[in-house]
C-alpha cells in the first residue's frame, strides 16, 4: 500500500519554490511590478497559500532575503583581520550586485513606508549581522588586530556606510582595488597606531 505524501515536505516544498519565485521575478520584473499573484503562478501555488505564510510580498522578499544572505556572507577568521574583511564585504558587494540588488532595493523602498516591514527587516535581517559583525570584531580587538577601546557601531558604519552610500545612490558599487583601500583606511581610523614601531 503507498503511503500518503507527507505534507511537510510538500509545505517546505512550496515554501521554498514560493521564496525561489520571488526573487526571481525581483531580478526580471522589479520589486515594484512583482505581485502576489505573479509569485503564486511561478511558484505553481495558490494566492491562498502564499497569505496563509506571509502577509505581503515585501515579508516574502524579507524571508527569501533572510535565507540567501544566511548563506552567502559569514565572516571568515583566518587570523588576517583585514583579509577577512575584504573576502566578506567582496561576497556582500556580489550580494548587492544585480540580480540581488533589485529585492533588497525594493524591500527598503517598501519599508519606508511600513513601519512593520521595517522592524522585521531590523529583526531578521539586519540585526543578526551586526551581531555576527560585532563578534568578530571583539575577536580581532582580542588578538590584537584592533584597538581594544574601537567604537564597534562606528566601525559597522565605517565598513559598510561607503556601500549602501554607493547602492543607493547608483555610484557603482566598489572594484577590488577601492574595496582593499576602504578597508585600509577604515582599520587605519579605528586603531591609529597599528603597524606603527
Amino acid at each position: 500500500m503507498t503511503k500518503p505524501p507527507n505534507p511537510q515536505r510538500r509545505s517546505q516544498k512550496s515554501r521554498d519554490a514560493i521564496l525561489t519565485a520571488a526573487l526571481e521575478l525581483c531580478g526580471e520584473e522589479g520589486y515594484g511590478r512583482m505581485t502576489i499573484e505573479g509569485i503564486a503562478a511561478r511558484a505553481g501555488v495558490s494566492k491562498k497559500t502564499i497569505y496563509r505564510w506571509w502577509p505581503s510580498k515585501g515579508a516574502v522578499v524579507l524571508e527569501a532575503l533572510h535565507e540567501a544572505a544566511d548563506t552567502v556572507a559569514p565572516h571568515p577568521d583566518t587570523g588576517d583581520f583585514a583579509a577577512d574583511m575584504r573576502t566578506q564585504m567582496a561576497t556582500v558587494i556580489r550580494f548587492l550586485s544585480p540580480p540581488s540588488h533589485a529585492p533588497l532595493a525594493g524591500l527598503v523602498a517598501d519599508a519606508l513606508r511600513d513601519p512593520e516591514l521595517a522592524e522585521q527587516m531590523r529583526e531578521r535581517l539586519v540585526r543578526p549581522r551586526i551581531e555576527a559583525f560585532g563578534q568578530r570584531m571583539r575577536r580581532a580587538q582580542e588578538q590584537g588586530q584592533l584597538h581594544p577601546d574601537a567604537d564597534l557601531d562606528v566601525a559597522l558604519d565605517l565598513f559598510y556606510g561607503p556601500l549602501y552610500h554607493r547602492l543607493v545612490l547608483h555610484l557603482g558599487l566598489p572594484e577590488p582595488a577601492y574595496l582593499d583601500t576602504l578597508i585600509e583606511h577604515v582599520i587605519r581610523a579605528l586603531d591609529p597606531g597599528h603597524g606603527r614601531t
